[in-house]
């Protein structure tokens, strides 16, 4: 009688868990469209070139995978890669690599991050968020230094903030 009552016991649990993984089998997410992507690089750009620096712009979907690159006329052969690895790494690490600069120094705990494939521990990647959910990243290369790549990043995601929230 115990095993027949922990049979069905076990039975109605099982039956009562199938909905929820069938639900749980699928996810959805947010994705920034080609249109959007293109506008934040564009506006990154742009920004870069009227502080007077020419860059490449690359922008990478939530997974990495390089929806966007711009690079202006006399940027440096280098830049688009590097573009492209700064923003793969922060949405590899869902942070900035400005930050995983500063906490990725020899010496330190992460520091081993450095030695990864592809990952690129220079400022000028940010991710972009929308309501919670990491969409993309940008990645600029090509100013005089992390930090004014980083700022025509940041400039790039203001010019579309309002149209993220999708």
């Amino acid at each position: 009688m115990n095993v027949r009552c922990w049979s069905v016991a076990t039975a109605l649990l099982i039956a009562s868990i199938g909905p929820m993984r069938a639900e749980e089998a699928l996810v959805a997410y947010k994705s920034l469209s080609p249109e959007l992507a293109l506008d934040l690089a564009r506006a990154a750009l742009d920004s870069c070139r009227s502080r007077g620096y020419q860059v490449a712009v690359a922008v990478v979907d939530r997974s990495g995978v390089t929806q966007v690159m711009l690079r202006d006329r006399f940027a440096g052969p280098h830049t688009p890669l590097t573009a492209s690895g700064k923003a793969w790494t922060a949405v590899s690490f869902k942070t900035s690599t400005t930050e995983l600069n500063a906490i990725s120094q020899p010496g330190m705990m992460q520091a081993g991050i450095r030695d990864l494939p592809g990952a690129v521990i220079i400022g000028g990647g940010l991710i972009v968020e929308t309501g919670g959910s990491l969409v993309g990243a940008v990645g600029v290369s090509g100013a005089p230094g992390g930090d004014a790549d980083e700022a025509c990043a940041k400039a790039g995601i203001e010019a579309i903030r309002d149209k993220l929230e999708f």
